[in-house]
């Protein structure tokens, strides 16, 4: 059965929930730092720790989902999102801040794996063409999130930009709770032999691997973004306008990629989209050891590594849970728990040493390239020779 537009946009709206809650308080970092009186390594861990609240937390979601539901489930963890929200927008002490961001963290993992279970689960013939679909338009969060961002703060201050996080976990549960429920039968296997046939799985691991690293060097540039910026003397709403162009890029790869795999195959796509993001890393490398006056030499290839990206995402997150049928949140909570574990690292690098931010971003994104190619090199020794997605949207083996 093809999948409907109001499905269709229900499962795009959870899927861009954390990336949202991620990027929208990005322009508010230095009214923050004034209203906390700290400096920008505190408010900038406040990310790392949002990050690592989504590692811990991915993985516990997709086994609970898993074995209770996909409905009740994603409803606890949305009614658990909306209240750390809430509770962020009434917080004065940076304690607070970091312990309602990892609150939030752990909430918003449940839609952030149980969307993914859900399309391998109910739309399997077209979970290629439904991912291809909707990871370009999560890509609109990096840009029209920090864009409110902006106007929020400049509005009603920084707080209300969690009091509308809040307005939208609330709208997420009502339209969850409507949603119809299938008959859920309990997994066969256990916890355990679940999660070792994953881990042991090469093609599972090798595709995590990828989408693992190439997620880090985004949330890297997320990372050091601001600052760069900030040192070289742009305001928040420069800093806001500046994710629009990758935004725009990751959409095109997006586009593009989904039209390239269905005529050329998955294989040779990802083999050109791995050359196009190392080109662009290794451009950032260079670059960013310069003194620059201005952050369009970074953000340029950083553009190449979003349309990479784009086209990059559906390919390996489809082909890791499409190997494991039989538990796919459980699949999916772990990818997700490895990628944020993986990104986390990243960006603790680049808010560690965000007073050198500019030169660290560069580092982190070309260690993350090295990482992509072993992800690639692990799966591609064991990975079937082509997947294709044929005029009926069906996936068939090559």
């Amino acid at each position: 059965m093809k999948i409907s537009k109001l499905q269709l946009f229900y499962l795009a709206a959870l899927s861009m929930l954390g990336f949202v809650a991620t990027d929208m308080y990005l322009p508010a970092f230095k009214a923050m730092e004034n209203d906390f009186a700290t400096g920008p390594e505190q408010i900038a861990l406040s990310l790392t720790v949002f990050l690592v609240g989504m590692a811990i937390g991915q993985l516990s979601w997709g086994l609970a989902s898993d074995r209770f539901g996909h409905r009740n489930t994603l409803a606890a963890g949305l009614s658990l999102f909306a209240l750390a929200s809430l509770g962020l927008a009434f917080s004065d002490q940076v304690w607070q801040l970091l312990t309602l961001r990892f609150i939030q963290a752990i909430g918003v993992c449940a839609p952030a794996v149980i969307w993914q279970a859900m399309v391998i689960k109910r739309h399997a013939s077209q979970s290629q063409q439904i991912f291809a679909t909707i990871m370009p338009l999560v890509a609109l969060s990096p840009a029209l999130a920090p864009q409110l961002g902006v106007v929020l703060t400049d509005s009603w201050g920084w707080q209300s930009i969690f009091f509308t996080l809040t307005l939208v976990g609330l709208v997420l549960i009502l339209a969850t709770m409507v949603q119809r429920d299938p008959q859920h039968q309990p997994p066969k296997t256990s916890i355990s032999a679940d999660i070792k046939a994953l881990i042991t799985s090469k093609i599972y691991l090798g595709n995590v691997a990828m989408f693992a690293t190439a997620s880090a060097a985004f949330f890297a540039y997320l990372t050091g973004m601001p600052e760069i910026m900030a040192q070289l003397g742009y305001d928040a709403q420069d800093i806001g306008l500046s994710f629009i162009p990758q935004t725009i890029a990751f959409m095109a790869g997006g586009y593009l990629g989904k039209k390239c795999v269905a005529r050329f195959g998955d294989e040779r796509i990802l083999r050109m989209l791995i050359g196009v993001f190392s080109l662009a890393a290794v451009t950032i490398l260079i670059i960013s050891q310069w003194q620059l006056s201005s952050i369009w030499p970074i953000l340029a290839p950083f553009c190449l590594i979003a349309v990479a990206n784009g086209a990059l995402y559906p390919i390996v997150v489809n082909r890791a849970l499409a190997s494991a049928k039989q538990s796919p949140a459980t699949a999916a909570g772990l990818q997700n728990s490895l990628q944020i574990c993986i990104s986390s690292v990243s960006s603790a690098l680049v808010a560690a040493l965000a007073s050198q931010a500019q030169a660290v971003t560069g580092i982190a994104i070309i260690i993350c390239t090295i990482g992509l190619w072993v992800g690639y090199w692990l799966s591609a020794r064991h990975q079937p020779k082509s997947f294709m997605v044929d005029d009926a949207h069906i996936i068939t083996e090559k």
